[in-house]
C-alpha cells in the first residue's frame, strides 16, 4: 500500500496553481445525464472520487472520454437506471444522481452512499424533499428505489442547509414541472458553480449563493462547455502549508472571496497574506500565534474541510486554541495521530482543545480520511525527523499529486510502497 515519508523542516517557498474544485466537479457530472446533450468540462482535477464518477456515467451508458484536464460526456446514449453499489459505496458525493436521474429517466436504483468516515451525514432531507416534488422512495435491505411519474414543482424549507441536499433538489427541479423554490438553501461557491453549468446548458436556475433558490423547470437542454471553479480547500491547505513551515508560496488561479474565513483565521495566527483578484501570497511567520476560538460552519463559515489542517497548525502555536466541529460529530480521528507526532491535543465531544508545543517529532501514522491525511502531512513538512503517513488513498480523493506540489516548493516527501 502506497505511503508518504516526509523529512520535515524546510521552509516551502515558490509559487503554484490551484486546480479545479472536487466538490464543483462532482455534482457537475452528475448533472451531466440530466439534458441528453454534450457536456464539456474544463480545469478537472485527476482524483479517484472524479474517477468514481466516472465510471458510475458510464455504466448508465453514456459516453465519457477525457483528455489531460477536461471531460467530455454525452449523455445522449443513457440506458440504465441501477447505479453500481460498489461505486456508490466509495464516494458519498453519489447521492446526488438521485436528483438527475428523476430529472433524467423518472427512476432509478442506488444503494447508501459510502466515502470517508467522519460521523452520521443522513440523507433524510435529500428523500423527503424529493418525496415532496412527487418522487416515490423504497428503503429496501440498503438500496433505495426511486421513481416517479412526474417530478413537480415545491417549496422547500431546509432544516439545515445541506450542501447534498440543495444540489439534489436543484438537480430534480431543473426539470420538474412549475417553479421550485429552496429555503434555507446551502450558499457554497459550489452551488453556485453547479447553477452556472446548468443555466448555461439551457436551465432557469437563480439565487445560488444566497438562501433562497428559485428553479423554472425547463424540457429541453443545449450542448455546453464550462470551466470548474478553482478549489478553495486546496488552496486553503497550501496557505496552512505556508504557514506551518514559515514559508513563502504564492498561489495562482484562486478566487480570493472564497477564501476570506480562512484568510481572517490565518492572520489570526500571525501569517502575513497578500492578496489581489486571483492571487495569494502567504507568508509564515517565525512564531505561531493560538487562536481563542474556531469554530466551523456552513459557508461563509469557516469550513469543517480546513478543521483538521488548522489543528496540524495550531499544535505547534504558542498557546492555547480552542476548535469547535459543529458540521460533523466525528471529524477528529486525525487529532490522535498528532498526538503521535507530539501534539497536545485533548477532545471533549465536538471540542477540541490544542496546547500547542515547541515542536512536532516525526512518527508512523495513518491517514483515517482526506483532510485528516491532509493534516498529517503538513504537520509532516513541519516536524523534526521522519514522518511516514500510510493510507493515503484517502488523501488522493481531494489532491492531485499533492507530494509533486509539495516537492516542487522544497518539501522532502516522497511517496513510495
Amino acid at each position: 500500500m502506497e505511503k508518504y515519508i516526509i523529512n520535515g523542516g524546510n521552509k516551502l517557498v515558490g509559487e503554484t496553481s490551484v486546480l479545479g474544485a472536487k466538490n464543483s466537479v462532482l455534482p457537475i457530472l452528475a448533472a451531466t445525464v440530466i439534458g441528453n446533450n454534450r457536456s464539456t468540462i474544463l480545469n478537472i482535477p485527476n482524483l479517484r472520487d472524479v474517477e468514481i464518477m466516472e465510471e458510475i456515467l458510464i455504466s448508465l451508458g453514456c459516453i465519457v472520454e477525457r483528455v489531460g484536464n477536461t471531460i467530455m460526456v454525452d449523455s445522449r446514449t443513457l440506458n440504465q437506471i441501477v447505479i453500481p453499489e460498489d461505486l456508490v459505496r466509495e464516494m458519498r458525493s453519489s447521492i446526488i444522481l438521485m436528483g438527475s436521474m428523476l430529472s433524467r429517466t423518472k427512476e432509478v436504483v442506488i444503494t447508501y452512499p459510502g466515502g470517508c468516515e467522519i460521523g452520521p451525514r443522513p440523507i433524510d432531507l435529500h428523500l423527503k424533499a424529493l418525496r415532496h416534488m412527487g418522487a416515490e422512495i423504497e428503503e429496501s435491505y440498503g438500496q433505495l428505489y426511486c421513481r416517479t411519474e412526474g417530478l413537480m414543482a415545491a417549496d422547500i424549507q431546509l432544516d439545515y442547509p445541506s450542501v447534498g441536499a440543495t444540489e439534489n433538489i436543484i438537480l430534480a427541479a431543473v426539470t420538474a414541472k412549475g417553479v421550485t423554490v429552496i429555503r434555507n438553501a446551502a450558499r457554497e461557491p459550489e452551488i453556485i458553480d453547479l447553477q452556472n453549468y446548468l443555466n448555461k446548458s439551457g436551465a432557469r436556475v437563480s439565487g445560488a449563493g444566497t438562501s433562497v433558490i428559485t428553479i423554472e423547470g425547463v424540457k429541453t437542454f443545449k450542448d455546453v462547455t464550462h470551466t470548474i471553479i478553482p478549489d478553495r480547500i486546496v488552496a486553503g491547505t497550501l496557505m496552512v502549508t505556508s504557514a506551518i513551515t514559515g514559508g513563502d508560496i504564492i498561489l495562482k488561479n484562486v478566487i480570493v472571496d472564497h477564501l476570506l474565513s480562512i484568510i481572517a483565521k490565518l492572520r489570526e495566527t500571525g501569517t502575513q497574506i497578500y492578496a489581489n483578484e486571483n492571487t495569494i501570497k502567504v507568508s509564515g511567520p517565525k512564531k505561531l500565534n493560538s487562536i481563542e476560538m474556531l469554530q466551523t460552519l456552513p459557508y461563509p463559515g469557516f469550513p469543517t474541510d480546513m478543521q483538521a489542517q488548522m489543528m496540524a497548525l495550531l499544535s505547534i502555536a504558542g498557546g492555547t486554541s480552542i476548535i469547535c466541529e459543529t458540521v460533523f460529530e466525528n471529524r477528529y480521528k486525525h487529532a490522535e495521530e498528532l498526538t503521535r507526532m507530539g501534539a497536545n491535543i485533548k477532545i471533549f465531544g465536538r471540542v477540541a482543545v490544542v496546547n500547542g508545543v515547541k515542536e512536532l517529532t516525526g512518527a508512523k501514522v495513518t491517514a483515517k480520511d482526506l483532510r485528516g491525511g491532509a493534516a498529517l502531512t503538513l504537520a509532516g513538512l513541519a516536524s523534526k525527523g521522519a514522518t511516514e503517513i500510510s493510507q493515503i488513498f484517502h488523501i488522493e480523493r481531494g489532491y492531485e499529486n499533492l507530494h509533486i506540489i509539495l516537492q516542487n516548493l522544497g518539501a522532502d516527501i516522497e511517496k513510495t510502497n
